[in-house]
C-alpha cells in the first residue's frame, strides 16, 4: 500500500512537472528564424493547412502584406503572416523583397508620367516588372481592368522551342512585340504599376477617333486632348490631337502619323485639321494648353532621323496647326480633309 501510494505521488509529480513545462514552452518559446520575407502578391492569397493536394484554408491575406518565409518545398513556401499564423501558398502567389521594392519604385516613377492614353485588360493578364516575356510577374490581372497607359517598349519574340520558350540558346524570331508600362486600376481601389503585352490592351479610343482611323488605316497608339469648344447647343467638345502607324508592332518608332481632329461648326462634324505622316515619334507627348479659352495650344515630341532625334512642336489657333520650325516663322500647313 505505502509503494502505491508512493508511485501516484511520483506520476501526479510528473504530470504537474509536464504541465508547468508546457505552459513555460508556450510562453517563453520563440518563433522559428524566417528564411527571408516576402510580399503577397495576387489579390487574395490563400494559406493552406500543407503542401499536399489535400490541404484546408487556414486564411486569406491580401495583396501586399508582408509574409515571413519559413520553408520551401518544390513550387510551395511555408510563410507566416504578421499574427503569427502559418501555412502554405505556391510560390508565384509570393513576391520577394527585392521585386516589391523594384514594384514600389516603378510605381513611384509612374506617377509623375504623363498619360499617353487609356485602356483596359482584354482577358487574364500579367504585369510584369521588366518588358519582356521572360521577366518577373508582378501580378495577374482580371479582365477589364482599367489601365493608365504611359510607355511604350518593343522587345524581341523569345524562340519557342520544344522543351520551353528560348532555353536552348536565348535567341530571338527576329520579330518584336510592344510591351506598355501601364498603371493598373483593381477593384479593390489598389494601383499597380507593370509592363503588359501590347496585345492584352483594348485602348479606350473616344468616338468618333475610331473610325476616322479605321478609314485611313491607321493603328491607334496614343491620343491627347488639345482643347475644347462650344458646339451649336453650348455643349463642350474636345479636339484631339490622335496619333498612329502603319503595319505590325514592333518598330523603332512609337507613331509615324498625326493627325489633328477639330469640331466643325457649319456641319457640326469632326474635321481634319492636321495631317502629318512624315514623322518617327516617340513618347511622351508634352502638351501645353491654352492660358485662356480660344487661345494657343502648344504641343511637341521628339522625332527620330538620320541624324538624330529633334524636337518637333506644333501650334493650333482656333481650328488652324502650323508645325513651328527653328529659327523660322510657323509656316502654315494646309488643311486636309
Amino acid at each position: 500500500m505505502p509503494a502505491r501510494n508512493a508511485m501516484r505521488k511520483v506520476l501526479i509529480g510528473l504530470a504537474v512537472l509536464l504541465i508547468v513545462g508546457t505552459a513555460a514552452y508556450l510562453r517563453y518559446r520563440h518563433p522559428s528564424a524566417p528564411l527571408g520575407v516576402g510580399y503577397a502578391g495576387n489579390r487574395i492569397v490563400t494559406l493552406w493547412s500543407t503542401s499536399a493536394q489535400v490541404r484546408e484554408p487556414v486564411v486569406t491575406v491580401n495583396y501586399g502584406e508582408k509574409l515571413d518565409v519559413l520553408q520551401r518545398f518544390q513550387d510551395q513556401v511555408q510563410v507566416r503572416t504578421a499574427n503569427g499564423t502559418t501555412g502554405w501558398i505556391p510560390e508565384r502567389d509570393l513576391l520577394s523583397a527585392d521585386l516589391w521594392q523594384t514594384s514600389k519604385d516603378l510605381e513611384k516613377r509612374a506617377a509623375s508620367m504623363p498619360i499617353e492614353a487609356r485602356g483596359h485588360t482584354k482577358v487574364l493578364s500579367n504585369l510584369h516588372i521588366a518588358p519582356g516575356r521572360e521577366s518577373l510577374r508582378v501580378r495577374q490581372l482580371n479582365k477589364d481592368i482599367p489601365l493608365d497607359v504611359l510607355e511604350r517598349q518593343p522587345v524581341a519574340v523569345p524562340v519557342v522551342h520544344a522543351t520551353g520558350v528560348g532555353e536552348d540558346s536565348g535567341t530571338s524570331s527576329g520579330k518584336k512585340e510592344d510591351w506598355w508600362l501601364v498603371r493598373a486600376h483593381a477593384v479593390d481601389q489598389t494601383t499597380m504599376t507593370g509592363w503588359i503585352m501590347g496585345h492584352f490592351i483594348d485602348l479606350d479610343v473616344p468616338a468618333p477617333l475610331p473610325d476616322y482611323a479605321s478609314s485611313a488605316g491607321m493603328r491607334i497608339v496614343a491620343w491627347q486632348e488639345l482643347s475644347r469648344v462650344a458646339d451649336a447647343s453650348n455643349n463642350p467638345k474636345a479636339q484631339y490631337l490622335l496619333v498612329g502607324t502603319h503595319g505590325p508592332e514592333g518598330q523603332a518608332c512609337d507613331f509615324s502619323l498625326l493627325r489633328v481632329y477639330t469640331w466643325g461648326q457649319k456641319k457640326e462634324r469632326y474635321e481634319t485639321a492636321f495631317v502629318e505622316s512624315d514623322v518617327c515619334g516617340k513618347l511622351p507627348i508634352k502638351i501645353q494648353k491654352a492660358a485662356t479659352p480660344g487661345g494657343e495650344v502648344r504641343f511637341e515630341f521628339e522625332n527620330l532621323t538620320g541624324k538624330g532625334p529633334e524636337r518637333r512642336a506644333y501650334v493650333m489657333r482656333q481650328t488652324v496647326v502650323r508645325r513651328v520650325r527653328e529659327g523660322a516663322e510657323p509656316k502654315r500647313h494646309k488643311r486636309k480633309g
